[in-house]
């Protein structure tokens, strides 16, 4: 039970750490003077995909923090952290999507209240699979490919979007770095 307990505040104290490093990401590019580097790893357009990535790097980031202190106490790490880590990207385009089919417009409260409450279910459910019975250990082989797979693939979409509206700058048009 205590061990529970200290996984419930890592991934509270992650959620937080997630929500503040993603927004402060949403700016960073544009801070940094349109850094190509910079832009891999941050917001550098309006597009959703941009936004996906703004959940992606920092709950990335606090699995390698969280590995550190719990991998040898909790059940399922990585699958867990992946999991996690997909549902949070996942929720951003399901919820942004489907209120704009209902609603015909984009409105910015919801699109912060999904980023929070996507990571929070992120988190959520990473906190259930660490502290669940252990599943097969071939799961995390397969989570360590898909972050990094997904990982790849933030950074190449960033670069070289497909000319899909996922990746479209709902401001100017654009695909990726302009």
């Amino acid at each position: 039970m205590l061990q529970s307990k200290k996984v419930l505040i890592y991934e509270i104290v992650g959620t937080v750490f997630i929500v503040f490093l993603g927004s402060a990401l949403h700016f960073t590019y544009e801070f940094s003077g349109k850094l190509a580097i910079v832009g891999a790893f941050s917001a550098v357009n309006e597009s959703v995909w941009e936004h996906m990535k703004l959940a992606f790097w920092p709950s990335l980031i606090w699995l390698l923090i969280e590995y550190l202190q719990l991998k040898k106490h909790t059940n399922n790490f990585l699958t867990a952290k992946t999991l996690g880590t997909c549902l949070m990207v996942a929720t951003i385009p399901i919820v942004f999507y489907s209120y704009t089919a209902v609603s015909g417009k984009s409105i910015f409260a919801v699109d912060i209240s999904t980023f929070v409450v996507a990571v929070i279910i992120g988190q959520l459910l990473s906190c259930k699979l660490l502290t669940h019975r252990q599943l097969d250990e071939k799961l995390d082989k397969i989570a360590v490919a898909a972050i990094i797979l997904l990982a790849l693939a933030f950074i190449l979409f960033t670069f070289y979007p497909p000319q899909l509206q996922i990746f479209r700058d709902s401001v100017t048009g654009t695909y990726g770095i302009p």
